[in-house]
């Protein structure tokens, strides 16, 4: 039988979640933040959804990049419920219980502006998925990269099945990050993506340093 991390004595990592609409610049962000933590000796794991494991990265191909398939919105959601859910058993809560800052792109609040404010389904619904698939396993710290949609949208140049949908849909998207954040501004905090990679960085740092420190 496997013990628990307290009676181990460690302490759970931190969750970090990066959000934004495409082309906001999270992956380069995520990034820039592991080169840091691996340079002061931080373990720390990177990991995305939808993917993250193998049927994880299953999923992430029929959703982002099978362009023949039909998805309509309810299955979209519970595609990417079904992702989230063996995400969190299979990566996200071992890494945490074995001490590791996690840095993930996208979890609950992609879903939320993507499904609820983008395709106009049901937040509560959206809400009560994303409550059975995380197991109630909440980020201490979600770093939105906000920027105008014409600019992420000539950086993320339409590749995959979001990208290509139209300006009102980021449009909404958008917003429904900024909601997302005006409502939760303990946890989610607002950068700028647009700038200088490096400034952005230390913006983020800046944030994330206190939360490190806890450790």
């Amino acid at each position: 039988m496997s013990k628990d991390p307290i009676d181990e004595g460690l302490s759970m990592g931190p969750l970090v979640t990066f959000e934004g609409i495409e082309g906001s610049g999270k992956s380069t962000q995520i990034g820039l933040v592991r080169k840091f933590l691996e340079k002061e000796g931080c373990p720390c794991l990177v990991t995305e959804e939808p993917g993250g494991n193998p049927l994880g990265e299953e999923i992430r191909r029929l959703v982002l990049n099978r362009g023949d398939l039909q998805i309509g919105p309810l299955t979209e959601l519970f595609l990417f419920g079904a992702d989230r859910a063996q995400h969190v058993v299979e990566v996200l809560r071992p890494a945490l219980e074995e001490g590791q800052v996690v840095l993930c792109d996208r979890f609950t609040d992609a879903t939320v502006a993507y499904q609820g404010y983008g395709r106009g389904m049901d937040i509560g619904l959206i809400e009560e998925v994303n409550r059975w698939a995380t197991d109630g396993l909440v980020p201490d710290l979600t770093i939105l990269l906000d920027c105008p949609v014409e600019v992420g949208m000539v950086r993320s140049r339409g590749g995959d099945r979001f990208e290509r949908e139209g300006y009102p849909f980021h449009q909404r998207v958008r917003e429904g990050y900024l909601r997302i954040a005006q409502q939760e501004p303990q946890r989610v905090k607002v950068v700028s993506g647009e700038g200088e990679q490096g400034a952005i960085q230390e913006e983020i740092l800046r944030i994330l340093r206190p939360l490190l420190e806890m450790r």
